[in-house]
């Protein structure tokens, strides 16, 4: 049985999307029969997005239109594009205030298993990346199968509300995720370790089984390495040839520490870009993460070779393991390639993007400043780059349709400069962390009215700190245990 059957109760009674029954609604279905596959959305004051140029606009006073799972035209809200009568679901995104659309972020770095894991480390005195390295396998020995759910399940539904439609998996679990991402819509790019930390029973044949099996056409797979020092050369070598076979992603931790970047020169005899080099890892198809303790000459040689790269600044804040050189890679041309990621809930507890992007812009002042427009494409569009997914990141004909809907007669946008809406984008980063109003991923309302359309929150929510607590004992039971076997 599936670990998503066994948990019936945690899903919505009625996922049939009845919105008008509920207050305050924005929605219109024209026709009562069937789940909406065209559908309209009118009169939206702003839509954030890049363009086709790279460039973020702001878009003023526009409807889209969508058809199944993709956006099919965006065109000014008073030109008759559309025939009413033939769409499934009118909404109304001007009505009382309006709101503001943007693409679904792309969180392009998380360890969605751990979301258990939140307040077991992150009030420690003194931690640090080694302390906490030594602790999650504590952890993670009991996070698995109908658990590992409940904590996928836990930690996607928080990164939807945060307006996040994208989510890229670092870990050795593979089923759990892609049942848990199906239940509530997600999509997801589930980087299976070959090579873990926390689960040394890993090994690349569970990628390669990954990558056999049927997934849910929300899900697609890849390969992850904890840390490269951990790893042989023929390890290396068959990575490679399996990223040219399948053309996906290889994502590891890269020089996340002093210690870690020192580890790889005492194994191979040379630091973590060379190795990667030697083995034709550097290539568009190669994620890199933390990326901190490198040469700036090693910096040229990422953004030559079009490696994609993940800022995870509050992680690496709370976590002392160094500062990312964003500066040295803006200078040689990088800045395209650079996305953002939540890590996991023991290094950013609130599982958002909006906050990462104003972290990056107070990690790197006063000598340099992000701006607003270039953290907006980091978790939008840069986002969609680094994990080659080329349709989505925008709000553009020929996009999937995956939006999220934020109210715009709210401080995290009041006031802004009329005359310049591109104030907007400083105003939604700076606030930090929001929920939205309703989520869209590939033309289905996964969110609507604030509620979510697929997922019993009053319900998971319980089950998830029950949980918390059976393996909080667990770890304790084996500590004491440890303890006394070192007497």
């Amino acid at each position: 049985m599936s670990t998503s059957a066994e948990h019936e109760s945690l899903t919505v009674s009625k996922p049939n999307f009845d919105f008008e029954k509920k207050s305050q609604t924005r929605y219109h279905l024209t026709k009562k029969s069937c789940l909406p596959n065209r559908i309209l959305i009118k009169s939206s004051p702003f839509i954030i997005t890049a363009g086709d140029q790279g460039q973020v606009d702001v878009l003023e006073n526009k409807s889209i239109y969508i058809e199944e799972t993709e956006i099919r035209a965006v065109f000014p809200s008073n030109e008759k594009v559309v025939d009413e009568s033939k769409v499934d679901l009118i909404y109304d995104a001007g009505a009382r205030g309006g709101l503001v659309l943007t693409p679904g972020f792309i969180n392009a770095h998380d360890h969605v298993p751990m979301y258990l894991m939140r307040s077991a480390m992150i009030l420690d005195y003194a931690q640090d990346l080694d302390r906490l390295v030594s602790k999650m396998p504590l952890w993670q020995k009991y996070i698995s199968g109908s658990a590992a759910f409940i904590s996928a399940l836990g930690d996607l539904t928080e990164q939807q509300r945060a307006g996040i439609t994208t989510t890229l998996n670092h870990n050795a679990l593979f089923t759990e995720i892609d049942e848990a991402a199906e239940l509530c819509g997600q999509r997801m790019i589930n980087c299976v370790s070959a090579v873990s930390n926390s689960r040394p029973g890993t090994t690349l044949e569970s990628c390669k089984q990954y990558l056999r099996a049927s997934k849910r056409p929300l899900s697609s797979g890849g390969v992850a390495l904890h840390y490269l020092f951990k790893v042989d050369r023929n390890l290396l070598t068959a990575i490679r040839d399996l990223q040219e076979h399948h053309q996906m992603l290889v994502t590891m931790h890269f020089a996340e520490s002093d210690g870690t970047a020192r580890e790889c020169v005492k194994r191979f005899g040379m630091r973590e870009t060379k190795l990667l080099e030697e083995h034709g890892l550097l290539n568009p198809l190669t994620l890199l993460s933390h990326v901190l303790h490198v040469t700036e000459q090693e910096i040229a040689k990422l953004v030559d070779t079009k490696v994609g790269i993940v800022h995870l600044p509050t992680s690496n804040v709370i976590h002392k393991s160094g500062i990312f050189n964003y500066p040295a890679f803006a200078s040689f041309g990088g800045s395209e390639r650079v996305a953002l990621g939540t890590d996991s809930v023991v290094s950013k507890s609130r599982l958002d993007l909006l906050s990462e992007a104003f972290q990056t812009r107070i990690t790197h002042l006063p000598g340099y400043t992000v701006y607003y427009e270039d953290l907006f494409k980091m978790i939008t569009i840069n986002g969609a780059r680094v994990l080659n997914q080329p349709n989505l990141g925008r709000i553009a004909p020929g996009f999937k349709a995956d939006i999220a809907f934020w109210k715009l007669k709210d401080r995290g946008f009041l006031p802004f400069d009329e005359d310049d809406p591109k104030t907007l984008i400083g105003n939604i980063i700076s606030h930090g962390g929001r929920n939205i109003r309703d989520l869209m991923v590939g033309g289905k309302f996964i969110i609507s009215n604030r509620m979510h359309n697929l997922v019993n929150e009053s319900m998971l929510l319980p089950e998830i700190q029950r949980r918390h607590m059976e393996v909080r004992k667990l770890v304790e039971r084996d500590k004491i245990k440890l303890e006394e076997e070192q007497k």
